[in-house]
């Protein structure tokens, strides 16, 4: 294929439809730090950039994963499924922002339970009297939830019986963070196993579509979008401490709410598209497969990545965003556990998501 004809279809596939949106965002965001102009335009384009560019990532990675045959693109998927928001960790832990990382991270899953699969179910529902799923794959990913919620909850009751705080540093504690990463980081490759090997029968919805371009062009669009998702990032990061000051907003609000958000509006649309088509097993797969991703694989990489940084980063999280994860599990749990939704029953977990966000919103600072 000749490199010119190999461009052009690089550039047709990052560049189609509404992804057009980052050659006018991203240079936004960059000149708007080298021109010194509001920081809120700045951190709002490259808020802003992260939505296109988290969805090029996303269809990279299945055009790369549908090259590669269906259990190593599986693999491929459910490694690369969030590396916007990896992406984003690494950058702000380097920066400092420990706190937005973490909730980025609770924000994530508790936006994918209920904000993602709340507007599948609701809009998905509307024109059928119900919604059907496979029980066992959802199953699967709620237990993972589970271990992650045991994950989040045992070093804060750790912290409060050892020393009556909630103090987030402490040799002790970035050690028992550490050991809890890894037991996470196990049972999630191990989940790889059960999903394409032992029960793979279960897990067939997950199959890749036809790829529409070549190999080598997928990685390439890969690279680049992870390069500009990296700089887009690093803007947003340098921008978190004078934007949480000009509008009142804390950086737990920041990280659960906008950042999650943003970093997770592809995923919103295609779940919501599948339901729409009635393939709420692909949806559902989309909503709780990436809370777990987040929760079992994220999470734990960038406890283990900030042992390089002079205070590494601990999994003693603010009572309220364990709170929220817990009931988000819980409320998911109860309305999948009969493999069957709604449009009632989607409206009711969107009603539970803007519970939380007012209530993060209001949280005053510390």
């Amino acid at each position: 294929m000749p490199r010119s004809s190999a461009w052009k279809e690089a550039i047709r596939f990052s560049l189609g439809h509404w992804r057009i949106s980052i050659l006018v965002l991203i240079p936004a965001a960059a000149l708007s730090r080298s021109l010194h102009l509001h920081p809120v335009i700045g951190f709002g384009a490259a808020a802003a950039a992260l939505v296109p560019l988290a969805s090029l990532l996303g269809d990279a990675t299945e055009q790369l994963a549908g090259h590669i045959g269906a259990t190593a693109g599986g693999l491929l998927n459910a490694t690369l499924g969030n590396l916007a928001e990896l992406m984003f960790g690494v950058i702000a832990l380097w920066g400092g922002h420990t706190e937005v990382v973490k909730a980025s991270l609770t924000g994530s899953i508790i936006g994918n339970l209920l904000l993602v699969f709340g507007l599948a179910a609701f809009l998905g529902g509307l024109r059928r009297e119900k919604l059907s799923f496979n029980r066992v794959a959802v199953g699967a990913n709620t237990s993972m939830l589970f271990l992650a919620v045991v994950a989040l909850v045992m070093p804060a009751l750790f912290q409060l019986s050892v020393s009556g705080t909630l103090e987030s540093a402490g040799l002790k504690i970035e050690r028992l963070s550490l050991w809890t990463a890894v037991v996470l980081l196990l049972s999630y490759f191990s989940s790889f196993i059960f999903m394409f090997r032992t029960h793979r029968s279960v897990f067939r919805g997950a199959s890749f579509e036809t790829p529409s371009i070549r190999k080598s062009t997928a990685v390439t669009v890969l690279v680049a979008a992870a390069a500009l998702t990296g700089v887009a990032s690093e803007i947003l990061v340098s921008r978190i401490e004078i934007v949480t000051r000009v509008l009142g907003w804390t950086e737990l609000f920041v990280g659960l709410v906008i950042v999650a958000t943003v970093g997770n509006a592809a995923e919103h649309s295609t779940a919501i598209l599948m339901a729409r088509k009635d393939k709420m097993d692909l949806a559902m797969n989309v909503a709780i497969g990436s809370s777990a991703q987040i929760a079992l694989f994220v999470a734990p990489v960038l406890v283990v990545l900030s042992q390089a940084r002079p205070r590494p980063m601990s999994l003693v999280f603010h009572p309220l965003e364990i709170a929220a994860v817990m009931f988000s599990v819980g409320v998911v749990t109860v309305a999948s556990v009969d493999g069957e939704t709604n449009w009632f029953e989607g409206l009711q977990l969107l009603g539970v998501y803007v519970i939380l966000a007012v209530f993060f919103y209001f949280l005053p600072a510390p």
